[in-house]
């Protein structure tokens, strides 16, 4: 685990939300996991997410998602951050998996909006409050409605972000205007993430501080040198690398994480299976995938040669300062 600083200059870039491999047999690959983790270091990303939607997390048993975040624990060492997707639409549920996200070696939690219950915002705001006070770790909320029903409110979210634990939002709504309204009242420290990878930029571009990917799965260093261009002003060079990303970015949104899966086994980093209910791809999306990584790999092998020490401070490290 990281010393929990004050400082959330590490919440920002690409981070990978990290899928969980199985084996033949549907048990976790545990040395397919820490080489995902690993690879995913060594590209420079500041933190990893794991247990999660892309995860698989509504599948894993308790001992499997302990096990997941002492595996990350251990593969980082200290030279990231452990986010821990540690969300239930039950809050008691949501209460037990934070501690046990904290105890196996997490940095921080992503907690997701209560989804099928559709609680009203008292309710939401109830509930992330008891998370938080269950945990010393930092809290990082999730506000994806498409599979929650029941948003987070612009109202709800600045009430939360009073408190220093709240220090950051996974914004999957594909809002792209929300950035722009939010940036000007929440606390400078507060950290505003995109969910989406399509509109990652546009969302950097009006005030974002990063993005929560499933797109830095398969092609981690052109996601850092779009961030990095974004950042160093190089908005010519960050819309040409989106767009060379288009078509992998829509393939792998489709059918999360079957299509992420199908996209790392290609690569041969992992076998592509889900768990049930999720299944494997149809063949015609799997050529979609295919024909995707095609054409982006040659420019992730040389987005990993021209990334330069300048740019390799745009994603800060665990200890480092604003």
């Amino acid at each position: 685990m990281v010393s929990s600083a004050n400082s959330t200059v590490w919440l920002s870039g690409y981070i990978p939300d990290i899928p969980t491999p199985f084996d033949e047999a549907g048990e976790i690959d545990l040395k397919a996991f820490a080489g995902l983790c690993e690879r995913q270091i060594q590209a420079g990303v500041s933190a990893i997410v794991v247990g999660e939607t892309t995860g698989e997390f509504s599948t894993l048993t308790t001992a499997e998602f302990d096990t997941l975040i002492r595996t990350a624990a251990g593969t980082a060492d200290g030279r990231v951050r452990v986010i821990a997707g540690a969300g239930s639409n039950s809050t008691s549920e949501a209460v037990e998996r934070t501690r046990r996200a904290e105890l196996a070696g997490a940095d921080a939690v992503l907690s997701v909006v209560p989804y099928y219950n559709k609680p009203m915002q008292a309710g939401i705001e109830a509930h992330f409050r008891m998370v938080a006070d269950s945990t010393v770790l930092p809290v990082v909320l999730h506000d994806i409605f498409a599979r929650t029903i029941r948003g987070l409110t612009n109202e709800t979210l600045l009430k939360l972000s009073e408190s220093p634990q709240f220090i950051g939002l996974r914004d999957s709504t594909g809002d792209l205007s929300r950035p722009g309204r939010l940036r000007q009242t929440l606390p400078t420290s507060f950290r505003l993430l995109s969910g989406d990878d399509t509109t990652a930029l546009a969302f950097l571009a009006s005030g974002g501080d990063g993005c929560i990917s499933i797109l830095s799965n398969v092609v981690p260093t052109m996601c850092r040198a779009i961030f990095s261009d974004c950042r160093q002003g190089r908005m010519p060079s960050a819309q040409h690398l989106q767009q060379r990303l288009w078509m992998l970015a829509t393939a792998v949104d489709k059918e999360n994480p079957a299509a992420v899966k199908y996209a790392l086994s290609l690569l041969g980093l992992m076998r592509p299976d889900p768990r049930l209910p999720l299944v494997a791809l149809p063949d015609q999306a799997k050529a979609e995938v295919a024909a995707a990584i095609e054409i982006v790999m040659p420019d992730e092998r040389n987005a990993s040669r021209a990334i330069s020490v300048r740019d390799r401070a745009c994603n800060a490290v665990p200890g480092g300062t604003p």
